[in-house]
């Protein structure tokens, strides 16, 4: 569906899903940790929805404008982490997993979200107004459902080390933590030799099965 759109028209519909997705997920991260004691993010004003507080250049802009250009089919990104300071917490380790879990779940409910616009669009009988909705519903599902994805994929820094860390013996968790040096070399090499495609394929079918479903497409 979204082949039949032009490059100016594909840019339209992805820029705000992307934006958001990428924005939501790390206030969730600073909100959680909020939650748990720790202030760092609210006081360097980083737990605000304006996209400017959490643009990364590579990371929100370049790769997934490259991945727009190319016509991958699957768009990725990132924005600046959103600082997190363990000591702040009564229980770090535990703390941490969650603050980390928050991420995915706010792209799951976001994509939830988006699967309403969807379905509202499909509602709306004015094709203007419906088309844009139904496009951007579905670019929304498809980049929270790609993003709470990766993320719980296991390869420090991504919040499934997070999660597994916090599950993991002391131990063993600062060991397997050494990784995270070279976990964001081994994510890109994943991106880009269609590696990673092929680990979140039907995961990702699945999913887009359910949330399209769920939008009435």
């Amino acid at each position: 569906m979204m082949n039949d759109l032009s490059l100016i028209q594909r840019i339209v519909v992805w820029v705000l899903p992307v934006i958001f997705a990428i924005t939501v997920h790390e206030v969730a991260h600073g909100w959680v940790a909020k939650k748990y004691g720790d202030n760092t993010a609210s006081m360097l004003g980083r737990l605000t929805l304006n996209p400017l507080k959490h643009v990364d250049i590579l990371g929100t802009i370049i790769v997934p404008g490259l991945l727009l250009l190319t016509s991958s089919g699957f768009i990725f990104g990132w924005a600046k982490p959103v600082p997190v300071d363990p000591r702040n917490f009564k229980n770090p380790k535990n703390a941490m997993a969650i603050v980390a879990l928050a991420g995915p779940v706010s792209n799951l409910l976001m994509a939830i979200l988006w699967a309403l616009v969807a379905r509202l669009g499909i509602i709306i009988e004015t094709e203007v107004l419906s088309l844009p909705l139904i496009y951007m519903g579905i670019a929304g599902i498809s980049i929270n459902l790609v993003l709470a994805l990766i993320n719980l994929i296991p390869i420090p820094p991504l919040d499934g080390s997070r999660i597994v860390s916090g599950i993991l013996p002391e131990k063993l968790a600062n060991q397997y933590n050494r990784f995270e040096r070279f976990g964001f070399v081994f994510l890109l090499i994943l991106l880009w030799s269609g590696g990673l495609s092929y680990i979140l394929g039907y995961p990702m079918f699945l999913a887009q099965k359910l949330f399209f479903s769920l939008a009435g497409l």
